[in-house]
C-alpha cells in the first residue's frame, strides 16, 4: 500500500510541476511583450540543442580505426542535405536515426 500511495504522490508532483511549467509564460508574459534576451534565447537555444547532441552522439567514434567513423558522417551528410531540402526537422531526425540503425545493424561498412 505505501509503494502505491509513494507512487501516485510522485505522479501527482510531477504532473504538476508539468503544468506549472506550460502555464508560467502564459502568466509571466500574456499581456506583455516578453524580454528581448528570452526571444533570442527562444531563437537560438534550439539549434544549440541540437548541436550538443550531435556532439555527445560523436563522442565515441573510433576515427583511428576500421570503420573510420563513415557511418557517422555518411549519416550526418544525407541528414544535412535531407534537412536542407525539406527543411523537416522531423524528418531529417527519423531518417538519420533509421539510417544510421541500418547501417550499424547490417554493418554496411564492415569491409573496412
Amino acid at each position: 500500500m505505501t509503494d502505491t500511495l509513494q507512487m501516485l504522490a510522485t505522479i501527482t508532483v510531477i504532473a504538476l510541476a508539468t503544468f506549472a511549467t506550460r502555464v508560467l509564460p502564459f502568466l509571466c508574459f500574456g499581456s506583455r511583450e516578453p524580454p528581448a534576451m528570452l526571444s533570442t534565447i527562444e531563437k537560438n537555444l534550439p539549434p544549440m540543442i541540437l548541436l550538443l547532441l550531435v556532439i555527445y552522439c560523436l563522442k565515441d567514434v573510433q576515427w583511428l580505426a576500421a570503420p573510420y567513423g563513415i557511418p557517422e558522417l555518411f549519416t550526418i551528410g544525407v541528414v544535412a542535405g535531407l534537412h536542407l531540402w525539406k527543411r523537416n526537422a522531423m524528418l531529417s531526425i527519423f531518417a538519420g536515426t533509421g539510417l544510421y540503425m541500418a547501417l550499424i545493424q547490417l554493418k554496411v561498412f564492415s569491409f573496412l
